[in-house]
């Protein structure tokens, strides 16, 4: 073949190299527009991982490489004075010219044509006389700006700013991250030794604190010297050094661009590394992607029948591995664009957050990494619970007013279908009270509904008749008499998502028989096959209100010990607070404040009745999931800390269900992020949920600060005794099971210690 690598970088060098290596005869080109020893970064961080996969690729380029690593074991955070050290993260640096001029030396000896100082405009100047073109012209390409339409990126520009900066201080025992206030905001820098001389550093912080140290009407010379005086502590008297010659005044600063492309070719025509997806700094996956794409590549050239298949395959598995990455990344880039609600938190603490911020380090991974970092992390954070060292996060103990929970695990509410005409029976007896034996602190029912007009389904739980309240006070009186856990009581009324079908049948479908009336803020169906609900008027509000008081006063008697206010899913109260589904003229409608109005007289009422020394709770939907049409992420800060001034204790963050048109993005804790803006941007106690399935996910949002108490659904309905195994897995001794099943505790700890999977604290 004869091919063209339109870019002199990390992809277009590798790529040019993996494919002489498949076959000698290749006529290779490679274009690039600056000289051979032109760069303007200063070092590469690549992983243990993806020195492997090169190694296969190519071990003589691979050990020139390695020859001139600079290697580190450990992260260190420096916060508010204190440095906080986490070891066993195996990661070597490079200084990106070195590199570079590795790579070409290699190119050369294999026959690869390398032409500098060349500028190409147009891709199709070269199409035609090529069999491949390859683009591989960075995160500005120029390939995928003129065959746009066909690639259709997706640019996403972030928010913070950075400068790339050098200096010949010393940072070789570990890979830095350095966090400075000054009287304009935080500054921070990332930190680590390329060579034995020379640390990349660079410096990032906030738009508004970048505008306030007046960087904007900065030289080079300014930037750099500002940035000496933030951090001159940490660098012993030496410089910080600038290599983008060509570049003046505040253009040294950048805003990463997170480059997202739906095809990554054209008939002969290929994206590769930045030019077909970016990967931020802050977990180095650049270069790697870079590298693990032009493997791929050139393998898939030699192993499928065709050039479209070979193309085809790349796209497709590539695809699948960068994105991963790339969710990493946006985890730990939105991490530091929001850094500034984590400063406050102890040293301990903020280090344990940064270091999981990907999510590709877990609490478990850690561990392994470890084992005495964390050790110390889990202890401290038992401390300030007052609970017992040598204990995981999700077993310290949580208080609410005057509930005392044993641990942070909560069952939560989950719609079993099963009640005739309200009433709780059998099913549900035997499902809450299988949940609480199996060791959660909290379990939370189902939807417990005002009013037979309020139920979601026929099949649905309510608290509005005696008989309703005689099936919930047999269940409390035997998680009290014979569990450790507490039980909390779920109100709601469905709003216009009521009179539809039980959730194995058709899901939000009205009923095809016998359907009740409905009510919601305004007279707008859930969808277009439910019925019209009618816009409540004051009559109905007041009658509303006066069913969620009596249905508090029979949980009160009933002996639950907790009670929340279900205002999410877009059933009734969520219909009021969400402008989708509420479209009033009057004091209810319009502004945040008018749209909370009457879900805030329905919990102030039920407050009201609610025993003082009891706590409750709200559920939110803290994200509609249709962009700026619905409710934010920002406005459900605004919505917790409105509950929270009408005496809320705890906000369950849950999100969306309030729209058939909404478009969630799913994904592992997927909702975590809206917990943990709640409770470190208002300082409120949050619940996390959603796609939560293990341990280690429960461990680390706790000890991270994302939440105060963790809820898993699916979870407990696959495994009534989840907390119980997960405790026996830990080896946590301070876990209390029921005395009639100590055998099979017993046994179940013997068979995992044999089997090795006990995790040793």
């Amino acid at each position: 073949m004869k091919i063209l690598c339109l870019g002199g970088g990390p992809a277009g060098l590798y790529f040019a190299i993996s494919m002489k290596l498949r076959d000698a005869s290749h006529q290779v080109t490679v274009l690039e527009r600056n000289r051979a020893n032109d760069t303007f970064g200063w070092g590469v961080v690549l992983s243990d991982d993806a020195l492997g996969r090169m190694q296969k690729n190519d071990p003589v380029s691979t050990e020139a490489i390695r020859s001139q690593f600079a290697y580190w074991d450990d992260i260190a955070v420096v916060h508010n004075g204190v440095r906080t050290v986490s070891g066993g993260h195996g990661f070597a640096g490079i200084g990106r010219k070195a590199m570079l001029i590795l790579l070409q030396a290699r190119a050369r000896e294999l026959g690869v044509d390398l032409q500098f100082e060349t500028e190409f405009k147009t891709v199709e100047a070269y199409r035609a006389e090529y069999d491949l073109v390859v683009a591989t012209d960075g995160i500005n390409s120029l390939v995928r700006r003129e065959y746009a339409e066909v690639f259709q990126p997706d640019i996403d520009t972030r928010k913070c700013k950075f400068v790339w900066l050098g200096t010949h201080a010393k940072f070789d025992d570990a890979f830095t991250f350095i966090f400075e206030k000054t009287e304009h905001g935080w500054v921070w820098a990332h930190v680590y030794q390329f060579d034995a001389n020379t640390a990349t550093f660079i410096v990032e912080c906030l738009p508004d604190t970048w505008d306030r140290l007046g960087f904007a009407d900065m030289s080079k010379e300014e930037t750099i010297a500002t940035c000496e005086r933030i951090f001159a502590r940490h660098l012993n008297g030496n410089a910080l050094m600038s290599n983008a010659a060509h570049l003046r005044g505040s253009a040294v600063w950048m805003q990463f661009p997170r480059v997202v492309c739906n095809t990554w070719y054209h008939e002969n025509v290929v994206l590769m590394g930045d030019a077909a997806a970016t990967g931020h700094f802050s977990i180095g996956s650049g270069s790697r992607l870079a590298f693990d794409s032009a493997i791929a590549l050139a393998e898939y050239l030699h192993s499928e029948p065709t050039m479209a298949g070979a193309f085809q395959r790349y796209q497709d598995e590539r695809r699948v591995e960068v994105l991963r990455l790339q969710s990493a990344a946006r985890n730990s880039l939105e991490w530091f664009e929001e850094v500034e609600r984590y400063l406050d938190m102890p040293p301990l603490q903020f280090a344990y957050s940064l270091l999981t911020r990907s999510q590709r380090i877990s609490h478990e991974n850690l561990r392994a990494r470890d084992p005495a970092f964390l050790r110390k992390a889990e202890d401290w954070f038992q401390e300030q619970a007052g609970g017992e060292p040598g204990r995981q996060p999700m077993f310290a103990p949580f208080r609410l007013r005057d509930m005392a929970l044993v641990n942070r695990v909560v069952v939560s509410p989950m719609a079993q279908y099963k009640a005739v005409d309200g009433t709780p029976g059998d099913w549900h007896f035997v499902h809450y009270a299988e949940r609480a034996k199996g060791g959660a602190g909290l379990v939370v029912t189902e939807m417990t509904c005002v009013s037979a007009n309020g139920r979601i389904t026929p099949g649905c739980t309510g608290l509005y008749t005696p008989k309703h309240e005689a099936g919930w006070k047999r269940l409390c009186d035997f998680v009290h008499a014979e569990t450790q856990a507490k039980i909390c009581c779920q109100i709601g009324h469905s709003g216009r998502k009521g009179s539809t079908q039980v959730g194995w049948e058709e899901g939000d479908a009205p009923l095809p028989r016998g359907n009740w009336p409905l009510l919601s803020a305004s007279a707008l169906p859930w969808a277009e096959r439910n019925h019209l609900p009618k816009a409540m008027d004051r009559a109905d509000m007041d009658k509303v209100l006066l069913q969620f008081v009596q249905s508090t006063e029979m949980a009160k008697k009933c002996g639950f010990d907790m009670i929340e206010l279900h205002a999410a899913h877009g059933y009734l109260l969520s219909s009021f607070i969400s402008p989708v589904s509420n479209v009033r003229e009057d004091e209810y409608g319009g502004s945040l404040e008018n749209r909370m109005r009457y879900p805030l007289e329905v919990f102030a009422a039920m407050r009201a009745e609610w025993p003082g020394s009891k706590p409750m709770s709200v559920r939110i939907s803290a994200h509609d999931w249709l962009g700026e049409d619905g409710v934010t992420p920002a406005e459900a800060v605004e919505i917790a800390q409105m509950f929270a001034a009408a005496g809320a204790d705890i906000i369950d963050v849950s999100a969306g269900q309030t729209s058939d048109e909404a478009q969630p993005v799913y994904g592992r804790m997927f909702q975590t992020p809206f917990s943990d803006r709640i409770r470190n941007e208002a300082g409120l106690a949050t619940m996390a949920v959603g796609n939560i399935t293990e341990a280690d996910q429960v461990n680390s949002i706790l000890l991270a600060g994302r939440a105060d108490l963790v809820c898993l659904a699916r979870p407990h309905l696959a495994d009534p005794y989840w907390t119980l195994h997960a405790a026996i897995k830990a080896g946590d001794k301070g876990t209390v099971w029921p005395l009639p099943y100590l055998a099979g505790r017993d046994q179940a700890a013997r068979l995992l210690s044999k089997s090795g999977e006990v995790i040793r604290a």
